[in-house]
């Protein structure tokens, strides 16, 4: 879990101020929600009032069998209402199991009888999967108010009656609201342009195999997800990852039709045309469908459209929701961004449309009734309580922002730019036999195709921590900002299959190369020294693996030791021949070196995870204790009150002491689970050393051209090099700066330069990285390869300070971001040159 909380919906949330312009900028674009209105006919109306009629008529007689049938029953009539309001298919085949279920219980009643001792309706039914949910109601579509033959016989024949005038509408052929339907996403264009992608919702199954007919049948290359498909992956056909990857592609599917299966779990940022066919009663799901498109990364404003029968009794208690939403839309939200959804969970509680529904057809409320009560409930000052300032007292006294800020420049420092992920794999791929193919010079997308059956099992071994890998990609990118010219891409970083497999196969390869050492020139060193490379991981009490990082020690001729970054090796050029050295005899023994990692950097290192972590468990263990306490508060009221009507009753029926049962290991299992996660927090704060792991070793030898005229003037004069650094720290000093030398540490930078916070001086902010380079006169200037990487990832915030006359009155030339500069690289020695003119001009541009 993450140690900050910072409850906000999804409009209100930003950019960090930019340091130079204090611009921001919404990470979420316009959510505009439409209520799409239309009017069953005659024909239609009289299948509504009848079907209406039967469940108000069960309802009733359901009031006089015991708790636990009683609710199954209206629980069912219920869904039976809603699934006529999806589509009158899908409320004729669950007429027709409830008929042919009724049948069978006609012809065997003792054994209905059996099967219906201790059946309760689970409390947790709307959180339960969608495939647990269907098995769920097709057994309560078996329930009825009687046994009696006579009873049963009726109800059959009323079952009968409603098949048949479903069946009669069904071969007319022109249900009203499925021209709807197809009006609406005609006049969205669907039809001209192939290239639109259009998500349908609806909340059965049986309304989703009728969709997905009828779609096919006018043209439409349509996908489906329902909860009866696994999870599978994006290679294995009817599976919900691969029809998701159909859609994606651009000459894929271009509808998809889902119930809840794909409410949560699936990212469509490439879809912003939305449908919901029917409306589920409880708006927590509402949102969840909305978010599937309306979610990070979506570049298009959205438009989704809410179907709803105007003058079915439900269709206008849904209309008079919406109306109530977008009056205080357009006070709370002119813009129609859709914000105000985000919280109506909040607002109007889960399960209470639901509730007053099904009262209405018990005749407890009246549709004038419910729309008061939604009007009371959906009111304005509520809203503008959650959307405009949730938790927002406890985030100022719980959320140390400055702090935030201060991480995000260490995080601009380490991030791992798209360049450098794409130059790696290109570079990578071809080694382990892919071939990347660029679609157009210059166009950072690439076409794979089909991935080799040898990268297969590599693939398999590694699903369990980055998912599956894919057997062909078409499309890939590595900016993740090159999806808004083409979202069908598959976007590659770390942490992808394809990534990692390639990754991994590549160390492969080379581990036995890695382990035999290499040889490096370095132009600034006298005498020869050697590099090793380790691997080290830190992991807590439960064996988790929580950083992972490469050091590397520098062992110097005269046996002195020290720690240096692996960014060490941008500074280095590969020798001509690896054989013309022969190493020297007195290198120190490994487990020296080894112990020298241990002394100078993984004390430190275990330290700092150490403490990170005992924080964030310190958070997760008193959010664990709240909300398991809440729970077990819960349970225990509701033994409580099971306790209490046994009390009343002279002996315990089946059904009540099933439920205390139940109730009772309910109660258990949440204490056990309290303890046994408490336990696991005070292990994941006992971190350890990992172990210690040698990658590879390299010998680095002095510039054999270090003498050379031209390269010369580049080889660091550490005398020189020392005023240089002294002059930049005065002169941040002088501006009311905090500097911090980092020269040992191989960063690409020689010095970290910020101001303290206002409210909190302990935190750093406009932080520049500042690399310094001296010169005795005036001259060039040169950055290794590691510096002009680093300045490149970093942009404004790199910052070159570059010194002239250090043997006589110093004199400070500021330039930022360098790269963007004519640097001309001299590959002989990894270095990048720039002339004295240019650092001149540079620096006289930033002063105007």
């Amino acid at each position: 879990a993450a140690p900050f909380y910072l409850r906000r919906t999804k409009e209100a949330l930003v950019t960090f101020p930019d340091p130079d312009t204090g611009q921001i900028t919404k990470l979420f674009t316009k959510r505009n929600v439409q209520t799409v209105p239309f009017q069953i006919d005659a024909d239609e109306w009289d299948l509504y009032d009848a079907l209406t009629r039967y469940v108000e008529d069960q309802s009733l007689k359901a009031l006089n069998l015991n708790a636990t049938t009683g609710r199954a029953v209206g629980f069912t009539m219920a869904m039976l209402q809603r699934r006529l309001a999806s589509s009158i298919y899908a409320a004729r085949r669950s007429l027709e199991r409830m008929r042919d279920k009724r049948q069978r219980i006609l012809e065997d009643p003792q054994a209905y009888r059996q099967e219906q001792i201790a059946r309760k309706l689970p409390d947790d039914f709307d959180d339960l999967p969608e495939q647990e949910q269907q098995g769920i109601l097709t057994e309560l579509e078996q329930i009825v108010t009687s046994v009696d033959p006579n009873a049963l016989r009726e109800d059959i024949l009323q079952l009968t009656r409603l098949v048949d005038q479903a069946h009669q509408l069904e071969h007319r052929e022109v249900e009203t609201k499925l021209n709807k339907l197809r009006e609406v996403i005609s006049n969205q264009g669907v039809f001209k342009d192939t290239a639109t992608k259009l998500l349908v919702f609806t909340e059965h199954k049986d309304t989703l195999d009728y969709l997905v007919d009828r779609l096919g049948q006018w043209g439409l290359n349509v996908a489906q997800i329902h909860g009866g498909m696994k999870i599978g992956d994006r290679d294995t056909p009817g599976t919900r990852l691969h029809a998701e990857r159909i859609f994606r592609e651009r000459d894929g599917a271009q509808v998809l039709v889902a119930t809840e299966a794909a409410g949560e779990g699936i990212n469509l940022q490439f879809c912003w045309l939305m449908i919901n066919y029917d409306i589920p009663w409880n708006p927590v799901r509402l949102e969840q469908r909305m978010g599937r498109i309306h979610r990070y990364g979506q570049d298009k404003d959205c438009l989704i459209f809410n179907f709803v029968a105007g003058n079915t009794r439900e269709g206008r208690v849904l209309a008079k929701l919406f109306e109530r939403i977008e009056a205080i839309e357009k006070d709370l939200d002119p813009n129609r961004t859709g914000k105000v959804f985000n919280v109506l969970g909040d607002v109007f509680p889960a399960n209470l449309l639901d509730k007053l529904i099904r009262d209405m057809y018990l005749h407890n409320q009246t549709e004038e009734t419910i729309k008061s009560r939604i009007v009371q409930e959906v009111d304005t000052s509520r809203f503008r309580r959650i959307t405009d300032a949730t938790l927002e007292g406890l985030a100022r006294k719980q959320l140390n922002l400055a702090a935030i800020v201060g991480k995000s420049a260490e995080a601009r420092e380490r991030r791992l730019v798209p360049e450098v992920v794409e130059d790696f794999f290109t570079h990578a791929a071809p080694i382990v036999g892919l071939v990347p193919r660029e679609t157009g010079t210059g166009s950072h997308t690439y076409r794979i195709g089909r991935i080799p059956r040898r990268l297969w099992p590599l693939g398999d071994r590694l699903e369990p921590r980055f998912g599956r890998l894919g057997k062909e990609y078409r499309q890939i990118v590595f900016n993740k900002d090159l999806l808004a010219r083409d979202p069908t891409c598959e976007w590659v970083t770390p942490g992808h299959p394809l990534f990692e497999v390639v990754r991994q196969m590549l160390f492969d390869q080379v581990r036995d190369d890695l382990m035999r050492g290499a040889v490096f020139h370095d132009l600034h060193a006298a005498e020869p020294y050697h590099l090793d490379v380790f691997s080290t991981a830190i992991r807590d009490g439960l064996g988790n693996e929580l950083h992972r990082r490469l050091f590397i020690v520098r062992t110097d001729g005269d046996g002195g030791m020290s720690i240096r970054q692996p960014t060490i090796f941008l500074d280095l050029a590969a020798a001509p021949r690896a054989d013309a050295f022969t190493p020297p005899a007195d290198l120190p023994p490994l487990a020296a070196r080894e112990q020298t990692l241990v002394d100078e950097a993984l004390t430190g290192f275990l330290s700092e995870v150490a403490e990170q972590r005992c924080r964030e468990a310190d958070t997760i263990r008193r959010h664990v204790e709240l909300s398991l306490d809440e729970l077990i508060h819960r349970q225990n009221l509701t033994y409580a009150s099971l306790v209490e009507q046994q009390n009343g009753l002279s002996s315990t029926p089946p059904w009540l002491s099933a439920s205390l049962k139940q109730c009772e290991d309910r109660i258990e299992e949440l204490n056990a689970r309290r303890e046994r996660r408490l336990a696991e927090l005070d292990r994941e704060c006992q971190c350890t050393i990992g172990g210690i792991q040698l990658i590879g070793h390299a010998w680095v030898l002095p510039h054999p051209q270090r003498s050379d005229p031209k390269v010369r003037t580049m080889v660091r004069d550490e005398q020189v090099e020392k005023i240089a650094i002294q002059a930049a720290i005065a002169h941040e000093q002088a501006q009311g700066r905090q500097v911090r030398s980092v020269e040992a540490e191989n960063r690409g930078f020689d010095l970290i330069s910020s101001r303290p916070h206002p409210e909190d001086p302990a935190t750093a902010i406009d932080v520049r990285f500042i690399e310094v380079k001296g010169r005795s006169g005036v001259g060039e200037v040169a950055l290794s390869t590691n510096e002009y990487k680093t300045a490149e990832r970093l942009k404004d915030d790199y910052w070159l300070y570059v010194v002239y006359n250090c043997s006589s009155d110093p004199e400070v030339h500021v330039i930022c971001d360098p790269a963007r500069l004519g640097w001309k690289p001299l590959v002989t020695v990894e270095h990048y040159r720039l002339d004295a003119h240019a650092v001149t001009a540079a620096s006289e541009e930033l002063k105007q």
